[in-house]
């Protein structure tokens, strides 16, 4: 899936969020969507995946523009818990499962289990951790060809991160794309090979990590300082 965006833009009365970015994303990658607090990561996540509409600008999906056929290949999962709290994390499961037609309900239930999750548990009784867990397994039960985690380590201690780290590359659909912001700079640089910053709604620069490193001798973590050190 190659997506395009072309001067996109989403402004909310006076408050721009995401100011005319250019930006492509190719199939088969996994990128870092980094930047501080109001930078518009979260904007341009959700108008990646169609759950707000561009006040300028548009996306092309495969020299196609962004509609509900297409929306239907990409997955995205917000930071905000959104499941009911009578649901039990099995329940979880059958909700995607309803809703979702590319939604693998057995690549769930082994991704809870490898988690240590119990599928009875209630998910208004889980800690913020769990229910951090939960979003991921959901997440990455879909056979989505771009997948958007939005702050998915949030609430999740270190080494469990890592653990989780390793289950969401192991869990990718081949050919699929994936998307993760997150405000953990260092543990995002083994796992993604292609590093958008933004800063107040404009994107500041698109890194190859690999090319990072060799070129100018930065981590993710540098370039993010360099970028982000007056903010």
């Amino acid at each position: 899936m190659k997506i395009e965006c072309k001067g996109l833009t989403k402004k909310y009365l006076t408050k721009t969020a995401v100011d005319h970015v250019d930006l492509e994303l190719g199939g088969g990658h996994i990128y870092a969507l980094l930047g501080p607090n109001g930078s518009g990561k979260s904007t341009l996540m959700k108008l990646l995946s169609g759950l707000v509409k561009s006040s300028e600008g548009q996306i092309i999906v495969d020299g196609a523009k962004l509609d509900h056929r297409v929306r239907e290949n990409i997955s995205y999962t917000p930071s905000e818990p959104f499941f009911y709290g009578y649901m039990s994390i099995g329940d979880v499961g059958a909700y995607y499962g309803d809703f979702f037609r590319d939604f693998d309900r057995d690549k769930y239930l082994s991704l809870i289990k490898e988690m240590e999750l119990d599928p009875s548990l209630k998910t208004r009784a889980l800690s913020s951790g769990m229910l951090a867990k939960v979003k991921i397994a959901a997440a990455m039960a879909r056979h989505s060809r771009l997948i958007l985690l939005d702050e998915p380590f949030n609430g999740i201690d270190l080494l469990t991160r890592d653990t989780l780290s390793h289950l969401i590359i192991g869990a990718l659909s081949e050919g699929s794309s994936l998307v993760i912001s997150s405000h953990m700079v260092e543990e995002l640089e083994p796992i993604v090979d292609t590093a958008v910053f933004m800063k107040s709604g404009v994107l500041a620069a698109v890194c190859d990590v690999e090319g990072l490193r060799i070129r100018e001798n930065k981590s993710i973590a540098d370039k993010y300082r360099e970028l982000y050190s007056e903010v």
